[in-house]
């Protein structure tokens, strides 16, 4: 078994599978993970924050910015995770398997961080294309706790292999006078040749001629700087032909992208339609009125009632949790305006509840800054028409700097707390 594993191992020599090239991929992943987790930890907690927590309300297009960061920097793991893959693979099969708790530790936390990344970018790629039905599971506290695991395993791994890290960091310490790469202690001689084991006879002999007759590996064609150009294309490719669905002037690109700007209804993309959230007959109701109350006072107001107070316009996103975003122009009524209706004082908070029902997002709450801000509208007319159905007719909330999930839509009542 070791013989075999040996040839097995140089027959997966290649110029790019090497020690520097694995720091090279691994820095940049490693990078990709962190930038996706600390993301991915501000639209977790904008969505569910933690008692005390505050959010900016400027710049407008935060969230816009990080959560396409968010979904960008994922799609770029997959080809940088295979690449790393690829440039370690030889190591896969050390004889033997484990050398130590060290050695034991290092190769338990790269399975745990593939295992878990794979299934991490995996499903969150699927998510931006809402295909739930291909999940087995809840998504989100799923997406959640990976997130952590990975972090972890990648911190494990890394504080384990600093040592060769730090060694291959920088290219001009990575080679010797001869200007020939340094190896790692773990990886094979080329040159080496394992001693011939004592065999029997039968089956166990013809096995070891089989593997002392195998040829020797062809040169590898591609050079690491063809790795290298090879991986930079094909993120490059990916992110080119997806990042158009949350930045505007390479929307011409997006061919993959779950949204395309423009395409909805009013031009505005729509991901949850009234039809989906059972409210065509109650938004479409004579006898709808949105209902604002505080502790001391209530007050109801018909479609024509919010259209008769004074109207204002803003430029906000639509920015959603699976990445796509895009700039409307809102008309609506204040929210601090509906408020103050109902005597609540400025630092009150507001809890907005849709007409929907069974949603977890049927409820959202809107902190004291986003309710007193200029730009937080109960709007009701969307680039100068009123709002189409699925974009949250007879009313919705706009804010700035919020996930599209929390911009309530089909509102029913506003509640001050």
């Amino acid at each position: 078994m070791q013989r075999l594993l040996y040839r097995f191992r140089q027959a997966l020599i290649a110029p790019s599978r090497n020690p520097r090239t694995a720091v090279v991929i691994g820095r940049l992943l490693a990078a990709a993970f962190i930038i996706c987790f600390l993301t991915g930890l501000y639209s977790h907690f904008i969505q569910n924050p933690l008692p005390g927590m505050q959010f900016l309300t400027r710049p407008v297009w935060l969230y816009q910015f990080t959560q396409g960061v968010h979904i960008t920097t994922g799609i770029l793991c997959f080809p940088l995770l295979f690449a790393k893959l690829y440039s370690i693979f030889p190591l896969l099969f050390q004889t033997p398997p484990v050398r130590g708790f060290l050695h034991f530790l290092e190769r338990a936390s790269i399975a745990v961080f593939v295992a878990s990344s794979l299934v991490e970018i995996t499903t969150g790629l699927l998510n931006t294309y809402q295909w739930y039905a291909l999940f087995g599971f809840s998504f989100r506290p799923t997406h959640f706790a990976l997130a952590f695991i990975i972090i972890g395993s990648l911190a494990i791994h890394i504080a384990v292999k600093l040592p060769i890290t730090t060694r291959y960091w920088r290219k001009s310490t990575s080679y010797d006078s001869a200007g020939e790469l340094i190896p790692l202690p773990e990886e094979p001689d080329r040159n080496a040749r394992l001693p011939l084991p004592d065999v029997g006879i039968g089956v166990t002999s013809r096995i070891f001629a089989w593997i002392d007759k195998t040829p020797a590996p062809k040169s590898p064609r591609l050079s690491r700087r063809g790795f290298f150009t090879t991986v930079g294309v094909a993120g490059a490719t990916l992110v080119a032909l997806t990042v158009g669905q949350s930045f505007r002037p390479l929307d011409v690109l997006n061919i993959f992208g779950p949204r395309k700007a423009g395409v909805g209804p009013d031009a505005l993309p729509v991901n949850r339609t009234a039809a989906a959230a059972k409210v065509l007959e109650t938004a479409t109701s004579p006898d709808w009125t949105l209902t604002v109350s505080s502790s001391s006072h209530s007050r109801s107001f018909t479609r024509a009632d919010l259209e008769s107070m004074t109207q204002y316009e803003v430029d906000l996103p639509i920015a959603c949790v699976e990445g796509w975003s895009q700039t409307a122009h809102w008309k609506g009524v204040r929210l601090r305006d509906l408020v103050n209706t109902v005597k609540a004082p400025k630092s009150a908070s507001v809890r907005a509840t849709s007409l929907e029902k069974g949603s977890i997002y049927a409820v959202t709450e809107l902190e004291p800054n986003f309710v007193q801000d200029d730009l937080t509208l109960v709007a009701l007319e969307v680039d100068g028409k009123t709002l189409d159905i699925n974009h949250g007719y007879p009313a919705r909330l706009i804010a700035p700097a919020r996930p599209g999930v929390l911009q309530t839509k089909w509102l029913s009542t506003l509640e001050t707390f």
